[in-house]
């Protein structure tokens, strides 16, 4: 048996400020953070001047650094809005490896918020950037955002918020199946909040993981901008309100992995850049509360 013990984060430290070199603040904000085959860290982000401006975030933000803490360097933009493609914004990036490429998952958004796109670009090295050639992975509502890929058993699965109907409803962590990363199956629901209405919710940035047997959904902002909510499970495919184990005061959080633990970030509009945070999760433990 297992206790009910909190998911906790230590004291967060900025590692990346995309404002150094530029002649005004500006902010990241759902963000992605990948490690290439030499070792180099990547960071990929929502960017834009403040104050928030959703509707014009046109391009992603791309720093390296050899160590996850930094010292980390801006680079040129890796993607740009493409309006010929029908994008009307760049949200959320999330890069995985696969097959010797790196597969980008992002918000495309289109002039129809309850047919929003998810949209795939690919590269060789994380410098140079090439869209699907066949348009979006699928299109979803109300303005369906914030994809996260990761694979359980032999497929993938790829996770994004979303509402409970296209025009709105519930908000909800939603997800869809794939075995070769380019083409997606119908759409499942892994979680459904009490929440309703469109727009923004409070299952953005679901993040999905597994550790010491059991599930974990990260999912914010909640109950305000600066807030993320970890639930746990038995299943990656089903999580409830009360499943609720830990709150982290951190906003579009990402769990990364160096090699030796894990680590939570934090970012936002007027958060001054990306920040890192150590992170703890229960242990085991028996029935008599011995640790096994």
């Amino acid at each position: 048996m297992v206790t009910r013990e909190e998911v906790r984060a230590g004291a967060f430290t900025r590692i990346y400020d995309p404002t150094v070199g530029a002649d005004r603040p500006w902010y990241i904000n759902d963000h992605t953070v990948v490690r290439d085959d030499t070792g180099r860290w990547h960071l990929f982000g929502i960017t834009h001047p403040e104050p928030a401006d959703p509707f014009h975030e046109v391009e992603f933000a791309h720093a390296t650094a050899q160590e996850l803490r930094g010292r980390w360097t801006k680079r040129a933009p890796a993607l740009t809005v493409a309006a010929a493609y029908g994008e009307t914004h760049l949200w959320a990036p999330h890069v995985i490896y696969s097959g010797g490429r790196y597969f980008m998952f992002y918000a495309g958004g289109g002039p129809d918020r309850t047919r929003a796109a998810i949209n795939l670009a690919t590269s060789p090295d994380l410098f140079r950037w090439t869209r699907s050639p066949s348009g979006p992975l699928f299109r979803d509502g109300y303005d369906a955002r914030d994809p996260m890929v990761l694979r359980i058993g032999e497929k993938w699965v790829l996770y994004y918020c979303a509402t409970s109907a296209p025009q709105g409803g519930h908000h909800v962590v939603a997800y869809r199946l794939s075995t070769d990363l380019h083409h997606w199956g119908e759409r499942h629901i892994a979680y459904t909040d009490p929440t309703v209405g469109t727009d923004a919710g409070n299952t953005e940035s679901p993040f999905v993981m597994r550790h010491n047997g059991s599930w974990y959904l990260f999912i914010g902002p909640r109950p305000g901008y600066v807030g993320t909510d970890v639930f746990r499970s038995d299943s990656p495919f089903r999580f409830r309100i009360g499943d609720k184990v830990g709150h982290i005061a951190a906003h579009a959080a990402e769990l990364v992995h160096d090699g030796q633990r894990w680590w939570i970030t934090h970012a936002g509009w007027g958060q001054g850049g990306v920040h890192l945070a150590p992170l703890t999760f229960p242990r085991p433990r028996s029935i008599t509360g011995v640790p096994r």
